[in-house]
């Protein structure tokens, strides 16, 4: 199974590019990385707005799409990983996440989404949310391989 991210924002070099590059390395196939990103300055209720339009607008038709939202529900890596092997048996190629940006994600797209996902109660900062959902997307491959870098 595919997975494809469509994130807020373009990662630069640095660490939390380096760790996005590090656990999408491990991940097969490769996740696909849509960044989107409105260039123009534009107040934050109206920039909010503008980029739920764009990750609206990458999104893929017929595939599960989750959000990340911290009020959303929090899954241990287990069951998220008995979801994920639910939508593969199911016959879907491909699950979608959307990561917001510093001012999280537009109701329009949280009112789309199949599942509203939380990494925890705790903010964490969009660009490092990136590398903490792949880290699990690999963990979640590991554990339904049986793979025992999962010791939970």
């Amino acid at each position: 199974m595919r997975f494809r991210l469509l994130v807020v924002g373009r990662l630069r070099s640095g660490p939390f590019k380096e760790l996005q590059t590090f656990y999408a390395a491990r991940i097969v196939p490769p996740p696909v990385i849509v960044e989107v990103d409105e260039r123009r300055s534009l107040p934050p209720v109206q920039l909010k707005a503008r980029e739920g339009e764009l990750i609206l607008g990458a999104l893929p038709a017929g595939v599960p799409f989750l959000a990340l939202d911290e009020r959303g529900v929090q899954w241990s890596s287990r069951a998220l990983a008995e979801r994920i092997a639910a939508w593969r048996d199911r016959g879907s190629p491909e699950l979608t996440f959307a990561i917001g940006g510093a001012d999280g994600l537009h109701s329009m797209v949280l009112d789309r989404a199949d599942v509203t996902l939380s990494l925890g109660s705790m903010t964490w900062p969009h660009l490092l949310v990136r590398g903490m959902l792949l880290e699990q997307l690999y963990r979640v491959q590991q554990i339904l391989a049986g793979h025992p870098y999962h010791r939970g």
